[in-house]
């Protein structure tokens, strides 16, 4: 009996991760109560208030959608999965599930200035757990060549290289948190494009090359 299998279930299980891990950012936004709405003159003042839920809906929910992007690419490289891979997967799953928590204390305290240092800084930390996860995720992934098959150099590279970023990128937006903590959200936001982008060149880019 081999301790090796095809990543199909691997990839159902983590969708359905994914999948919940999105859907618990939007509970975070409360519907204003009939009191509130009465203490502040209306549903549309009571609705701006919550401009924090929605900030940190959008941020997590943007960062999450790609990292179920990244992590989608991670298994159209690495074909066959082990226990080990397969219990680096659930340790990062668990960091991935943890988010809403985060995302919900930011929303909460982003408008506290005596709290919103925290708030930010417990934020980019959990983040920064998150992407130790992916690049641990990654790099015992491709350990055993044998994973990855005849996958692009170039491309495996790349994505080495992009994720080795990540804990340094979300280190240093954590950091930026006790200077200045819009500059830090919006390094969070700068990550999260970074991360969009493709590992792969271009067709434009592999014509010039050739």
């Amino acid at each position: 009996m081999t301790d090796r299998t095809d990543t199909a279930r691997l990839e159902a299980f983590c969708d359905g991760v994914f999948a919940i891990a999105i859907t618990l950012l939007v509970i975070e936004i409360h519907v204003p109560h009939a009191g509130e709405v009465a203490r502040l003159g209306g549903l549309w003042p009571a609705l701006g208030v919550r401009w924090p839920s929605y900030l940190g809906y959008t941020i997590s929910f943007l960062t999450i959608g790609i990292m179920w992007t990244n992590h989608h690419a991670v298994l159209e490289y690495v074909r066959r999965a082990d226990r080990s891979f397969l219990l680096i997967n659930v340790a990062f799953l668990m960091t991935v599930a943890f988010l809403p928590f985060p995302t919900a204390v930011l929303a909460e305290y982003v408008n506290h200035p005596a709290e919103r240092v925290a708030a930010t800084a417990f934020y980019g930390g959990a983040l920064f757990v998150i992407a130790i996860g992916f690049n641990a995720l990654w790099l015992v992934g491709i350990r055993d060549r044998s994973r990855i098959g005849h996958a692009d150099p170039e491309a495996v590279n790349t994505i080495t290289r992009r994720y080795r970023m990540g804990p340094i990128g979300y280190a240093a937006a954590t950091a930026l948190a006790f200077v200045n903590v819009w500059l830090s959200l919006a390094t969070h936001a700068a990550l999260a494009i970074l991360f969009a982008l493709s590992e792969k060149p271009s067709r434009s880019a592999r014509a010039s090359n050739a």
